[in-house]
């Protein structure tokens, strides 16, 4: 991985997963931003994963600019809600997992 990148995982269990291609866990690199005060956040990382690994039904995941209801975010095993949620800055080696709490009946 490279230097000049912000290098995280990302996992997809509960379900998520079948909506990245089946693959439950990512190593990604992504490119440091130019703007010193306009670092990577949750929020910037869910419009990547958007764009770059959701393979179908992006209503699934994603309502607005944040995950849908139902879908449980961690951050090195911590739930977001106490870290800020969207807001949270993304730091070298993170670990974001997101969780499909809803099933099909």
């Amino acid at each position: 991985m490279n230097s000049d990148n912000l290098n995280l995982t990302t996992e997809f269990r509960g379900g998520a997963e079948l909506l990245f291609d089946k693959i439950k866990k990512y190593e990604i690199s992504l490119p440091l931003l130019k703007d010193n005060g306009n670092r990577w956040t949750i929020k910037k990382l869910l419009v990547w994963l958007k764009n770059n690994l959701l393979t179908e039904r992006p209503e699934l995941f994603m309502q607005g600019d944040t995950v849908r209801p139902g879908i449980l975010v961690l951050v090195n095993d911590q739930d977001w809600e106490l870290l800020d949620e969207l807001n949270y800055e993304l730091k070298e080696n993170d670990n974001i997992t997101f969780i499909s709490t809803l099933h099909g009946g």
